[in-house]
C-alpha cells in the first residue's frame, strides 16, 4: 500500500461474513465498487459525476485473495488509476487490514465511460481524464470512523 494513494476505509459488518466467520468472497466486489465510487466522487468535478456528464459501467473485475477479513476489521483500500484509454479506464485496488497492514486482496477493475442518457459507450470527457490522471493522491474517505473526533 502506497501512502500517497487515495484511501477508502470501512469496517467489516457482521452481515458481510459467512458461516466460516470471514468476509464472504462476493462482498469484496462490493468493497471494490464502494472504493471506486468514493475515489471518483473525491477526485472528479461535481458536474462530471452521475446525474452529470459522466457515468461508467464495469466491464471487468478481477480479484485475487491473499488472506481473510473478519467481523469488525477495518479495511484500508488504496485506489489508483493505472490506465486511461479513449473510452475505458482501469483502476488498481489493494485491500489491507488497517491494524495489521496485511494485504488481504488485490483487484483490477476496468470501466467503460457511458453517456448518462443513452448508456452508450462514449469518449472519456477531458475533465474526467484530467481528474484520473491527477489520481487523488493523499485523499481519503473514512467510513470506518478512524479519523473522526
Amino acid at each position: 500500500m502506497q501512502s500517497q494513494d487515495f484511501h477508502y476505509y470501512l469496517q467489516v459488518r457482521y452481515g458481510e461474513c459467512d458461516a466460516q466467520k470471514v468476509v464472504f468472497n462476493a462482498r469484496y466486489g462490493d468493497y471494490v465498487d464502494l472504493a471506486a465510487s468514493e475515489y471518483l466522487r473525491a477526485i472528479c468535478p461535481r458536474e462530471q459525476l452521475p446525474q452529470g456528464e459522466f457515468d461508467y459501467q464495469v466491464v471487468k473485475l478481477t480479484i485475487v485473495w491473499k488472506a481473510s477479513a473478519r467481523f469488525r476489521d477495518v479495511l484500508a483500500i488504496a485506489v489508483r488509476t493505472s490506465h486511461i484509454g479513449n473510452t475505458s479506464f482501469t483502476m488498481d485496488l489493494d485491500i489491507h487490514n488497517q491494524e495489521t497492514g496485511q494485504l488481504l486482496a488485490t483487484a483490477e477493475m476496468t470501466g467503460v465511460a457511458v453517456d448518462v442518457h443513452t448508456v452508450e459507450k462514449m469518449t472519456i470527457p477531458e475533465a474526467m481524464r484530467d481528474a484520473m490522471t491527477a489520481d487523488g493522491k493523499g485523499l481519503r474517505v473514512d467510513h470506518a470512523g478512524l479519523f473522526s473526533a
